[in-house]
This record gives C-alpha cells, structure tokens and sequence, in this order.
C-alpha cells in the first residue's frame, strides 16, 4: 500500500472516528485500515490516533497532520485526473444524497446524461428527506433544500424554489376558495413535518418583505415530500410547496393555485460537503452538472 493510500485511510478513520466504519466505506478490511496505520505512524515517527473502545480520536500530532494529508490526497486525485486526456476520463465513485422526490423526478431520469459524459464514473444516489451526516455516512454531497443549520459543512447556493399553495378541486368545491391568510381559520391544512425535528411547520406567506406565520387547523400531517402532495391530491387540504414539483398536477388540473399574493418565500437550495481545501474532478463534474440541470426549475440565487 502506497503513502497516499495510507493518507486516504487516516482521514477517512479521522472523519468517521472508527476504524470498523472507515473501513466498511472504503471497502477494505479492518486489519487492512489497522495495518495501514501502524505502518503510517511508525514511518511519520508518531501516533496519530487514540483508539478507546468506542471511538477512535487525533492526537495533537494526527490534528496537525490532518489538513495537510487533506490537501496532499486531493492534489493527487487532480494529478491523476490530469495525466488522462479527456474529461470523460474523470473516474471513481461518488456518493451523493438529495431529497426524495428531487431524486425521483429530477436527477434520476437524468443521470444517463451524466454517466454518458464521464463513463468512468460511478454514482451512489441515496434519497432521504432528512439532513444525513455526511461524515459518518461516508457521503460526498448533498443537497439541501430550506435553511441551513449552523455546521462545518461547506454550502455552495444553487438557487432557490418557488413556492405556491395549492389544494384539489375537490377540497375546494367542499370548503371553498380561502381568499386569504385571514380566512386559514375556517380551512384545513396538510402539516408537513420535518423528519429530523418531527415538528410541523408553520403556514408561512410574505407580507411586503416581511415572512409571516401561523398554524392552521390539520387533521393530517406527512414527513415525505410524495405522501404530502398525494394527500392533496386526495382533498385533504391545502399545502405548500415547491412550483416544480406540482406543475403537472395544476396543468392537469387536479392542483389548483390558491392566495397567489400570499406565497411563502423562496426556499433556497444549496449543495453541501465536509470542509476541505480541495475538491475533487470527481464533485466538480457532478456540481457544475446538477446547477445546469437545476437551473429552469430554481430562481436565481438572492
């Protein structure tokens, strides 16, 4: 095993901080992971690693070392990307993760694009409507939809959604049309609840620059995306959400637009990935291809 190899492994145990995990996402052998650094400590002349029984952390002299080795392992990979001399030729696996229905609807669909530009590359496309944790999960990206909370991660903007309200005609012909946020009281809404916190959010609508809120009466509530647009589609009650992903529903008919001057504000959309000085010809090629895919659904960035 190489120098490099012995790096990758360091800061791959380094991020997941077990050996077993590091392992299971390289696609190694513990004893591999574990040889590899007793070799790596002993040719640096340090130890690099406390290992306990239920995690393993850096040493001050594994903390010194761990930006370095970042640096030195993506210099590498771009060396090695280099000496090939087509961009097809971009190699490796990637491991990315997006919200459910953007996998669906939107990337899934397109990936025969992506993968005919760059044959060599392999993609790991999980879909979950949670924010994952991208280190002990061993995911290169992911794209967040909403606000983001305070982390390490690095945020690249896309853009951002706009949002519309909207409910069946068979809700509609049964309650009536809501001619406003006022009029929410007398109406019933589709709680969408955050499958990290569990807590419903708030009907939100704009008012001049300012973001108003409140929670009208549900009956239901749904923590995925496709469960809360078919819960609409049943008559259920109104909902917000994303323009693309119920354009054919009101093109059909069977959504319809409702308080078109109290939409809740865009929702921005960035793509995110663990701190490190470089990046990878690998998440360069699949960024730049998703913000070009994105782009007519996306409003501009604000």
């Amino acid at each position: 095993m190489d120098r490099v190899d012995q790096l990758r492994i360091f800061l791959r145990i380094a991020a997941c901080g077990s050996f077993a995990q590091a392992a299971d996402q390289l696609d190694l052998p513990r004893a591999t992971a574990s040889l590899a650094m007793q070799q790596l400590e002993r040719r640096l002349g340090v130890r690099l690693l406390h290992r306990t029984t239920r995690r393993v952390v850096l040493t001050l002299d594994g903390e010194a070392l761990l930006e370095r080795a970042a640096a030195i392992v993506a210099d590498m990979e771009d060396l090695e990307q280099q000496s090939r001399p087509a961009a097809g030729a971009i190699s490796g696996r990637l491991r990315v993760d997006v919200p459910s229905r953007i996998a669906r609807r939107l990337i899934a669909p397109a990936l025969p694009d992506f993968l005919d530009r760059h044959p060599r590359m392999d993609i790991d496309l999980g879909s979950t409507d949670r924010a994952i944790d991208l280190v002990q999960e061993g995911v290169d990206c992911a794209m967040r939809v909403g606000p983001l909370a305070p982390s390490s991660l690095v945020a690249r903007p896309l853009g951002a959604f706009e949002l519309v309200n909207c409910a069946s005609p068979a809700y509609l012909a049964k309650h009536g049309t809501p001619s406003g946020p006022e009029a929410l009281s007398r109406h019933w809404v589709i709680d969408y609840q955050s499958p990290t916190s569990g807590r419903a959010a708030p009907w939100e609508w704009m008012d001049g620059g300012d973001a108003r809120t409140m929670h009208p009466p549900s009956r239901v509530s749904a923590n995925n995306a496709e469960t809360y647009i078919a819960c609409a589609l049943a008559g259920l009650g109104l909902i917000q959400v994303p323009a693309f992903d119920v354009r054919e529903h009101l093109g059909a008919g069977e959504l319809v637009e409702v308080m078109q001057d109290a939409r809740p504000g865009r929702m921005p959309v960035n793509l995110v990935y663990p701190h490190r000085r470089y990046l990878s010809q690998r998440m360069q090629a699949f960024s730049h291809w998703l913000e070009d895919l994105l782009r007519p659904h996306l409003a501009a960035h604000s």
